[in-house]
């Protein structure tokens, strides 16, 4: 086995102690909430305790709590994540459903802060110092100061209905989804895939404003780390070396400095991925999205403990798969790097 593939293995199990740890608190946390799963499973009122009993008995609730988290560990060993209490279909179904549109509007969103954040960081630090280095600077601070609700607010108000530029909400436009069909789930693709510049048109729009709001913050902390990072390899002795040889500053920066950089540039960009997860969750909201983030949302407020625990545990088996690809990249972007 070679070192990436060892490396990778390595890396896949350790993820199992961790998934353990987290599905444990999760499963804990939510059964000594107040109330319960029974309760919450005949929806908390004016409920008989003959009721309670039966339901209780139902769904093994009144078993040991370690035979509970044994036959959930097995369930989810098989693929069974159980049922939603919200919706009455399997949580891992539901999941499934709602991925691509997750992931859709994480990839755009991160998209956005790639070409804002990295493009703006890279000018900043080759015009460091200069009035464009201050403003861009500005705009990274300003990026984190803004809450992603409040900024996805301000952007429906402005675009979509003051200057009626832009859709508000949902992924698509209610007479098209009556004649649209997604094979895939991804939108766009299928779009693309049709061939019908009006639904193209119209699932671009909706992906403009959620995309924009979810990318925002993460363009700016791109940003700055971008900069840093330009900024301390331009100083960097064989930087000196290549200007001195009479090399064109374009070439120093996009051919040797450039690829130094973006070692701790890739940690962010892959660590911000995962993190937009969390973005997501008020991104979803506010726009209507119905991703696997709204779903999340939707099954704490109905206290869906099945697909409360599904989601946590779909959510941090993708956070894993981008960790472990970044650190694959590593290989890819610095030759030096060995496994």
């Amino acid at each position: 086995m070679g070192g990436i593939s060892r490396y990778a293995m390595q890396r896949l199990l350790l993820t199992i102690p961790m998934l353990l740890i987290l599905l444990t608190l999760v499963f804990l946390i939510l059964r000594v909430m107040p109330g319960g799963p029974a309760e919450a499973l005949l929806g908390g009122r004016n409920v008989s305790k003959e009721q309670m009993a039966a339901v209780t008995h139902k769904y093994g609730l009144d078993l040991p709590l370690y035979v509970q988290y044994g036959k959930y560990l097995s369930g989810i060993g098989r693929g069974n994540f159980g049922k939603s209490t919200l919706t009455g279909k399997p949580v891992l179904t539901e999941l499934f459903t709602r991925f691509p549109a997750t992931l859709e509007l994480a990839f755009f969103g991160m998209l956005f802060a790639l070409i804002f954040g990295f493009g703006s960081g890279l000018i900043a630090a080759v015009r460091v110092d200069r009035p464009i280095d201050h403003t861009v600077r500005i705009f990274h601070i300003g990026s984190f100061a803004m809450p992603l609700f409040w900024l996805g607010l301000m952007l429906q108000v402005f675009f979509a209905v003051k200057l009626g530029w832009l859709p508000a909400a949902t992924r698509i436009g209610g007479r098209i989804a009556f004649t649209f069909h997604s094979t895939t789930g991804f939108y766009l693709l299928d779009s693309i895939l049709s061939g019908n510049g009006k639904v193209i048109a119209d699932v671009a729009k909706h992906l403009i404003l959620p995309s924009i709001t979810l990318g925002f913050a993460q363009a700016g902390f791109l940003g700055r780390m971008t900069r840093a990072s330009m900024l301390e390899v331009l100083d960097a002795d064989y930087i000196r070396t290549a200007r001195a040889k009479g090399l064109e500053e374009k070439t120093v920066v996009m051919v040797h400095a450039l690829r130094n950089a973006l070692i701790p540039i890739v940690t962010v960009f892959g660590l911000q991925f995962a993190i937009l997860m969390g973005g997501a969750v008020l991104t979803e909201t506010v726009f209507s999205w119905p991703g696997v983030a709204q779903f999340l949302l939707r099954s704490i407020e109905a206290r869906d403990f099945p697909a409360i625990q599904g989601s946590v545990i779909f959510i941090a088996l993708f956070i894993s798969v981008i960790n472990l690809t970044v650190d694959l990249l590593y290989s890819v972007i610095d030759p030096q790097v060995r496994y």
